[in-house]
C-alpha cells in the first residue's frame, strides 16, 4: 500500500470560520488520511465573486492512500456534510476544500483535476503553500511554489490570522 502526498487548500467564509477549517480537517483525519502539517490561517478578501465576506484559508498536507478521484468524492462528502451548498459559482461557502497538488501528478477526470488549475493565479492559496512546500516544483509549470508567488498576478491582501 503506497501513501500520497496531497496539499488540500480549505477555505471557509460563512459562520464560525475557523471551526469549520478545524472540523474538515477532523472529519479528513478520519477519512482520508492523516495529516503532516498545516500553514497557519490567512484572512483574504473573496476573489472571483467579491461582494461576500472574507475567506479563511489554509493550507495542509495530507498523507493518504486513496486515489485522486476517490480522495476527491470523499473530500465533496465531508463539504456537504459541513453544510455546504453549490448555488453559484464563487459564492460564499461554509467550507471549501481543493486538491492542490497530488504527489507529482498531472491527472484529469470528470472527478477533479491536478494540479489544480488555478494555483499559480491566487495569492490565498501560494502564500499558504509556500510556508509548507516553498520549493514544491509545479508539474506543469516546472516552477517552484516560491517563484509562483513572486510571478502571482493576483493582488488582494492576505494576512495571517
Amino acid at each position: 500500500m503506497s501513501f500520497h502526498q496531497v496539499f488540500i487548500l480549505l477555505g471557509s467564509n460563512q459562520g464560525q470560520r475557523k471551526q469549520f477549517l478545524q472540523k474538515a480537517m477532523q472529519q479528513m483525519e478520519e477519512q482520508c488520511g492523516s495529516i503532516v502539517k498545516t500553514s497557519a490561517v490567512y484572512e483574504t478578501a473573496a476573489w472571483g465573486n467579491t461582494k461576500q465576506k472574507a475567506f479563511l484559508n489554509q493550507v495542509m498536507l495530507l498523507q493518504t492512500t486513496l486515489s485522486p478521484d476517490m480522495l476527491m468524492q470523499q473530500l465533496l462528502t465531508i463539504e456537504t456534510a459541513l453544510g455546504r451548498i453549490r448555488t453559484i459559482k464563487y459564492g460564499p461557502r461554509t467550507i471549501d476544500l481543493d486538491i492542490l497538488f497530488y504527489d507529482e501528478l498531472i491527472y484529469h477526470s470528470t472527478v477533479v483535476t491536478v494540479p489544480h488549475p488555478a494555483i499559480q493565479d491566487r495569492k490565498f492559496v501560494l502564500i499558504p503553500l509556500s510556508e509548507l512546500a516553498p520549493r514544491k516544483v509545479h508539474p506543469v509549470y516546472k516552477k517552484t511554489v516560491q517563484k509562483l508567488l513572486k510571478e502571482c498576478p493576483d493582488i488582494l491582501p492576505v494576512k495571517k490570522v
